[in-house]
Order: C-alpha cells, then structure tokens, then sequence
C-alpha cells in the first residue's frame, strides 16, 4: 500500500488496486507507470494485491506442493482470485474508515483480464476497471487461432526482417524460437525495442548466410556474443545487452500457467500452414485434452469462461487499453462497446516522458474517462447525503 498521495476517507479520496497477475508481485511492481503516475492528480491510495498460487500468496505451503495435490490446486483458479480481491479492498476501506472511496481497479493481460471480470462480477465493489492488454476474447473460438501469431509476423515483417519465411526451417529450434520470438514482440519497449535489435542481427549476416547461423546473429544482437546462452522454460531470454531489467517469464508463472489453462483458461491460439512466420502448429482440443489428464488429471473447460464471465452480464465503466502490436491485442476488445465500456488503442508502446503527442494522448483519454467516473460518483454521493 502506498499512501503517499492519498487525499483520506473524509475527502472520499479514490482507492487504486491493481490486481496481480501469473507472477511474483514485487517483480510486477516496478513496471507498473499508470498508478504512480497519476496518484498524485487523483489524491489515491495504491494498493497492490498479489494473486494467489504466486509470488508470496502461495496457501497451504509451497506452490509445488499445491500443484501436487488434487484438493489444494483446485482453488487456483480466476474465481477464487477475484474474491480475493474483492475480501481485500473491503477489507481496507473498513480499517481505513473509507466506506465512500471509490475503488478503480487496474491489470494488465491476464491481469487486464481480472480487471475487466472484476467490474462485472463485483460492480457494487469497484467503481470502474482500466484493463490493458486483456485478451477477454481469446476464448471458446472467439478470435482466429493463429491471431496471436499473425500479430508477431506482421511486427516482424514490419521491421524489415527479409528472412522471414526462411524461419520455418529451423524446426530443431521450434520451440525455443517460438516462444522466444513471440516474448520480444510481445514486450518491445524502449530504450532496447528487441525486435529491431533481432531484425537487424538476422538480415544484417552477409549475404549466402545458412538459416541458423542468421538465427543466431539475431540472438547475438540481442543478448550479445556469449561462450554460453542460458535457456529456460520460456524460449531463451530476452533480456537485452546492458538491461537487467527486460521482462523473461519464471518457473512459477510457467507451471502456474500451464495448470490455469487446463483447468479453466482454455486459450486456442495456434497457427496453420504458411499464414505466419512459424512452423504450423494448430490447436489441438483431442491433444489438449490429452495433456491435461495426463498431467493434472482433469478436463479442459473450453466454454467455462464465456460462460461463467460472460453469460447474462451487463457491463459498464470499463477500459480496454491495447497496444496493437502485442500479439494479444487480437484478443482484445479493440471497439466501443457502449458509452461506458470504451476501447483505447495504441499503435506503439507505453507512455514515457518523451513519447509523443500522438501517444500520450491515449493514456490522457483513459486519465479523463476514470475523472469522469469519480466526478459522477462524489455527485451522486452529495446527493444522497441531502
């Protein structure tokens, strides 16, 4: 919690809470701009709740111990992490006397995604949701399976990478190039923007260069000239030359991840014959399925989300901020939906101090949006107490 900027209960100051995602908190946080960057304006108390089975939130003992027994993992899950939320800021606003502070909750992907469930599921709880990157509609055939993938190609091909559909050679190095190549598009942010630094390594080889030998220039100007390269269970790293601070998936998210998606997140994405950059690898349900039983012992839920979340809802006060390059924004809701559900599309990356007016101001329309609600709600707040 961070009261630095908090105007109190007796001004009916807002409460900001974002919501945790697949990861460690405390590896979340020093990224996370929208919150103290507008704290000051909106006198807000930030709050950050990390979700359960990650980071520190782990019940019942450690995670792996958890994934292990059928009766504990079952409360890992989307709907018991909600709750959790929500028993967390009631909880504040009661200690805190602040029964009158609007609470605007605030994710991003998968945490997005919780945003955006959270205003529906807890209207009366939270005042409005900004969800960035929140692919709410990668679910039940929604949106085209390769869309994910297309995205990265298109990001790749609009780099000037020339080599592009020579990529699919390289079936030994399918898997860590994949997901590899998918992480660099996914987080291209300044200064280091790794997908130029990749497009330049591959087709800057001199000209007759083989397929994997270009691969590997492009690894070498993004992570430099090593003896060894560590490779862990996300693809290799995509941390860049000089930056220890670029974003690389840990174990706990990939395991965490791998048990949400079978047992509720049943995400489709994959990619056919010669529509994207990478060898076709469609999705699967007969093979999911597979997977699932053999290592959890239990069966995917394809229609569980837009069943559970969906169904019979009537939404309102929600954001969906996308950057239209990350490859999730083909998930995402990129349209109004209504006056109060909002779409905020942005063509390139996060704001910084530098960034241009065509940038910045996206992130001023979502600032001017969630004013709005506040300013209706101390109005209807004053009215009531005539």
């Amino acid at each position: 919690m961070n009261f630095k900027y908090w105007g109190g209960a007796n001004s009916s100051a807002p409460i900001f809470a974002y919501l945790g995602a697949e990861g460690d908190l405390d590896y979340e946080m020093p990224v996370i701009g929208f919150l103290t960057n507008n704290a000051y304006q909106f006198k807000a108390l930030l709050v950050y709740i990390e979700h359960r089975y990650y980071g520190e939130s782990v019940p019942f003992g450690s995670r792996e111990e958890a994934l292990r027994n059928t009766s504990i993992r079952g409360y890992f899950n989307s709907a018991q992490a909600l709750a959790d939320y929500a028993e967390v800021v009631i909880y504040i606003k009661k200690q805190l006397l602040a029964e009158n502070s609007p609470i605007i909750v605030v994710g991003a992907s998968y945490g997005g995604i919780l945003a955006s469930w959270f205003r529906l599921k807890y209207p009366h709880v939270a005042l409005g949701a900004l969800a960035s990157s929140a692919p709410i509609l990668y679910f039940d055939d929604i949106t085209p399976q390769n869309g994910y993938y297309s995205i990265v190609t298109k990001d790749f091909r609009n780099h000037g990478l020339k080599s592009i559909d020579q990529l699919n050679n390289a079936y030994e190095l399918k898997y860590y190039l994949e997901v590899g190549y998918t992480m660099v598009v996914q987080f291209d942010d300044p200064p280091s923007y790794p997908v130029t630094m990749i497009c330049s390594g591959i087709d800057g080889a001199p000209e007759g260069t083989d397929v994997l030998s270009r691969i590997f220039a492009g690894v070498i100007a993004l992570r430099g000239n090593m003896s060894c390269y560590s490779i862990n269970a996300a693809g290799f790293s995509i941390q860049t030359v000089g930056d220890t601070n670029s974003p690389d998936l840990s174990v706990e998210t990939v395991e965490g991840w791998a048990w949400q998606r079978c047992s509720e997140m049943v995400m489709p994405i994959g990619c056919g014959e010669n529509d994207t950059m990478f060898p076709p690898v469609p999705f699967d349900l007969t093979t999911f399925i597979h997977y699932c039983t053999t290592s959890y012992g239990v069966l995917p839920r394809p229609h569980w989300v837009t069943t559970t979340y969906y169904g019979g809802h009537v939404g309102g006060n929600i954001i969906f901020s996308k950057r239209l390059r990350d490859p999730y924004s083909i998930g995402g809701v990129l349209k109004n939906i209504s006056q109060t559900i909002v779409a905020i599309p942005t063509v390139n990356v996060p704001v910084k101090s530098t960034d241009p007016e065509w940038l910045v101001m996206p992130r001023k329309a979502e600032v001017d949006i969630i004013e709005s609600w506040i300013s209706q709600y101390n109005a209807d707040l004053h009215a009531m107490k005539k």
